[in-house]
């Protein structure tokens, strides 16, 4: 996704572009310290996706976003909270409250993948599912092909997300992967338990049997809508 940043203070603008230069998925084409300049660029350009700084010169983020015609897809950064509801008004896809971390910057991200492409003039198709994710375990971000998990459980103050032919354990609780992995590929089916549809061999009974042999638990809370949405 070709993406800009509007935002004018540097080291702000510095956090963002290290973020993005880490997700192979984004290509930062410009960086603006007002919503003037970046005006004049969406005029001849295009965007998939703008990081948006409410506090700016001129003229402020939110009615910037106001004056755009055709705005590409916005994630909102600021410090202050209160203008969260009328961000949301303006249909922007998240908003980042300063300072945010790796992590909670590639869940924004992610949501822009899910939404529906509703571009008419070229096919309106959906947008495709995410395809990667990047796992903070200790002080890496360990990069992971979604369809190479198997299940994600949570272990004390961890989950341990398991591959076919090792384990990561990440620093993110299992209510965080819940939102980024969604269904109909991932399934909550247990308090203690996430799993790739794509990955199951059989189910019976209160169990998920999966290809690599392992079996999981359905939770008698989970279990109905699990079965009606796979069945």
């Amino acid at each position: 996704m070709r993406c800009i940043i509007v935002e004018d203070q540097p080291p702000a603008q510095r956090i963002l572009q290290k973020f993005i230069k880490d997700v192979n998925s984004l290509e930062l084409v410009g960086t603006f310290s007002d919503g003037l300049q970046a005006l004049e660029f969406l005029k001849n350009a295009s965007v998939d996706l703008m990081f948006l700084d409410i506090h700016l010169p001129k003229i402020n983020g939110i009615d910037f976003l106001k004056s755009i015609q055709d705005p590409p897809n916005v994630i909102l950064t600021t410090a202050f909270s209160e203008y969260a509801l009328e961000g949301y008004d303006l249909n922007v896809v998240d908003y980042l409250l300063k300072p945010f971390s790796f992590q909670r910057f590639l869940q924004a991200v992610n949501k822009v993948n899910k939404k529906p492409d509703t571009d008419l003039k070229n096919g309106g198709t959906l947008s495709s599912a995410v395809q990667e994710i990047y796992v903070k375990s200790s002080h890496e971000h360990i990069k992971v092909a979604v369809d190479d998990i198997l299940t994600i459980s949570s272990d004390s103050d961890y989950t341990e997300i398991r591959l076919e032919h090792r384990k990561i354990l990440s620093n993110e609780p299992l209510r965080h992967w819940v939102s980024v992995l969604e269904p109909p590929q991932f399934f909550q089916v247990h308090k203690s338990h996430i799993i790739n549809t794509k990955k199951i061999d059989k189910i019976s009974g209160n169990l998920v049997y999966l290809t690599n042999g392992a079996k999981i638990p359905i939770g008698r809370a989970y279990k109905e809508n699990f079965l009606n949405s796979i069945l």
